[in-house]
């Protein structure tokens, strides 16, 4: 079956809701099949897994679905199994993996996702649909076990992208690590993906959704930008 994969920037923009210029697009994406969603809430760090459960819940239920979290007492596994739909949110990129790597979700939801179980992630959970997290933007709070991710997508994800610099700032810009990452990936794909964007991906197909741009950095390549009306069916190759 073919994979399908919703990729979203960032979950809030300012002044709006929790996930409101998402809702819509989610809605359309699981449609009305789906009624149960595994949660996965490890990128949280400064609130308790059960907080960051509800807050999600608040919007799916709204939503119609319902949502449980790999917290369960079923353990997280049999939650992964049960589901008609994954939902990866974001947060720390490296608490996130670290904790996916040690309670074993890594090759159970690869499995459900290639078995057409629809997947969304936003901010880490989209870093996390990649090979590795190595472009995500968060800082290492832990050290997990590998860098490793789900590989779901063959190219790798920079999360709320922005070609903003700030003035009297020496440090680097967005594109200056990204293209440091490609000195030593250079066989790899990076798609910097602006906030109020995602990616929806089916089977070979690639969309970019929303009213943004997006840029494609390839090592020694000039950087490409691509509007919503365009076809990305090629970052999947």
């Amino acid at each position: 079956m073919q994979k399908r994969l919703l990729l979203i920037s960032n979950s809030t923009n300012y002044g709006e809701r929790y996930l409101a210029y998402t809702r819509k697009y989610i809605s359309e994406f699981l449609g009305k099949d789906v009624r149960n969603i595994a949660f996965v809430p490890y990128a949280a760090v400064d609130i308790s897994y059960i907080e960051y459960t509800n807050q999600v819940n608040d919007v799916f239920s709204e939503l119609g679905y319902s949502v449980k979290s790999t917290e369960d007492i079923q353990g997280p596994q049999k939650v992964i199994e049960d589901s008609d739909a994954i939902v990866i949110g974001g947060g720390n990129t490296f608490h996130l993996i670290h904790h996916m790597h040690e309670k074993g979700l890594m090759d159970i939801i690869v499995k459900k996702v290639e078995s057409g179980t629809p997947f969304i992630g936003w901010s880490a959970g989209s870093n996390v649909a990649c090979p590795t997290i190595k472009t995500t933007n968060d800082m290492p709070v832990i050290q997990p076990k590998s860098f490793d991710a789900l590989s779901l997508v063959p190219f790798q994800i920079n999360p709320h992208y922005t070609d903003g610099r700030i003035p009297n700032y020496n440090g680097e810009s967005r594109e200056d690590r990204i293209r440091e990452f490609l000195e030593l990936n250079p066989e790899m794909i990076v798609v910097g993906l602006k906030e109020s964007s995602m990616l929806q991906i089916e089977g070979e197909t690639v969309k970019l959704l929303g009213n943004k741009t997006l840029k494609v950095f390839r090592k020694d390549q000039p950087t490409l930008e691509y509007d919503p009306s365009t076809s990305l069916d090629f970052i999947l190759k």
